[in-house]
């Protein structure tokens, strides 16, 4: 084992891992990157098929993005953003109010996607308590969705593998079913569908909504908890109830903002205009940390008032609004514009979803779901039943192992697998791991 290797396994605790493992299957040392390829010390390539944990939007070691970071660490590389500011944050702040959903126009900087929810549910909490409704202290979120790994994330996030164990942790919170088609929660077929799984949530919003400080969703995509794709009318649904029953509706875009649906943000296949917008991950196309947390100017204000009337938003981190972070954010917007990285998913996306389409003859393909360049596959045991796999099965780690021996990162979520790709993969590219994620995906049931 490489002397490196060595070191890693004696000194680092790799997150979502089992260390065990480690021993038979060590992690993968990884040299340099360009473009949508990850190489290792060894001189193998691989396709970084989940771009890096959902994150890398435009390709590893883009030159617009790295001259960014060069050119603003020249001039100032922190600064506390309390009392003072700086133009990155500024510039950026106005970019992002320009792209978002109409009524968005205040930013709140943090540092990641848990965090941007965090800032959400507490703002969301603290306006209805300077408003004076301080009976408005609970939250509804879907039973397969997820939105972090700090507690007050975990706790609106549905209860599974990841945080099972955390659970004592969480406040109470409201979970309504999922609009899972594959495993529709009320029994119905697509064809005969009437949108009934949303039915629930105005039940419980009918006899509760005094209670009820917002509602929280991945708008389009349920990301960790399956990678579900979802009709648009539900979400239309969504904030047509929200806005029925005077609740917030937090829209966490953590993963699937930043065109990874096929436009900017996911709201906006369905026109929604929520009153939080949850941003990280893609903002800085996966270069540094940073966080954004986007709502209304009805929301500012009611924190808006003198010192002394106690209305202020107590939160913050240290390295909020970062102008190393906001530099590659703001040349990562650019290169949006400048490459015409929305155009392009509308040339590309089809390929990918008509790919997938052909592994739904495959005996241990169960379903296949996509929105512009993400993609899912779930796996059964049984095609006719759906019947899932149990987890000491572990047919994730057996598509893990097949995929890096086809030169593709492919971590599934569990029995999905899924791809989550670069919006700058090329043609031929994305031909070539459909080929070999068919071929790995076939070999499961030779």
């Amino acid at each position: 084992m490489d002397k490196l290797l060595k070191k890693d396994l004696k000194f680092i605790w790799h997150p979502y891992t089992q260390m065990k493992d480690c021993r038979e299957m060590p992690p993968i040392l990884i040299k340099r990157a360009e473009g949508i390829k990850l190489f290792d010390t060894k001189g193998n390539f691989y396709y970084d098929t989940i771009s890096s944990w959902w994150c890398n939007v435009h390709g590893h070691n883009h030159p617009k993005i790295k001259e960014a970071i060069k050119k603003q660490i020249d001039s100032l590389e922190h600064v506390l953003f309390a009392g003072f500011t700086h133009k990155p944050a500024i510039r950026l702040a106005e970019g992002l109010v320009s792209l978002a959903p109409v009524g968005l126009t205040k930013v709140f900087f943090s540092d990641n996607g848990s965090t941007a929810v965090e800032v959400a549910l507490k703002m969301s909490f603290q306006y209805w308590h300077n408003k004076g409704e301080r009976k408005k202290t609970k939250f509804i979120s879907l039973d397969y969705g997820y939105h972090g790994d700090t507690l007050g994330a975990m706790s609106v996030s549905g209860v599974n593998l990841f945080n099972e164990v955390f659970t004592p942790l969480f406040f109470s919170s409201y979970k309504v079913p999922s609009p899972y088609c594959y495993r529709c929660p009320m029994g119905k077929t697509k064809e005969a569908c009437s949108m009934d799984c949303i039915k629930p949530l105005e039940k419980l919003l009918r006899e509760k909504s005094e209670k009820i400080s917002a509602i929280i969703i991945e708008p389009m995509l349920l990301g960790a908890g399956g990678m579900i794709v979802y009709p648009g009318e539900y979400l239309k649904g969504v904030s047509a109830l929200a806005k029925r029953f005077n609740v917030h509706l937090i829209a966490d875009e953590v993963a699937t903002g930043f065109g990874r649906t096929g436009k900017m943000f996911a709201c906006e296949h369905a026109g929604i205009k929520p009153d939080f917008i949850c941003l990280s991950k893609g903002l800085t196309s996966g270069y540094l940390p940073l966080a954004a947390t986007l709502a209304t100017d009805k929301t500012h204000k009611a924190f808006y008032a003198d010192y002394e009337k106690r209305k202020t938003f107590y939160h913050g981190h240290t390295y909020t609004a970062n102008p190393i972070s906001c530099s590659a954010a703001l040349a990562s917007l650019e290169v949006f514009q400048k490459e015409r990285t929305l155009e392009k998913i509308q040339e590309v996306a089809p390929l990918l979803h008509n790919g997938l389409e052909k592994f739904r003859c495959l005996p241990s393909v169960g379903d296949v779901r996509y929105i512009g360049l993400i993609g899912a596959i779930e796996l059964v045991k049984n095609k006719k039943t759906k019947q899932a796999f149990g987890i000491r099965e572990r047919i994730g780690l057996e598509v893990y192992k097949k995929g890096l021996k086809k030169n593709l990162v492919l971590r599934p979520l569990g029995s999905i697998v899924y791809l989550f790709l670069p919006l700058c993969i090329k043609k031929n590219e994305l031909k070539d791991v459909l080929n070999k994620a068919y071929v790995v995906i076939k070999s499961l049931s030779d």
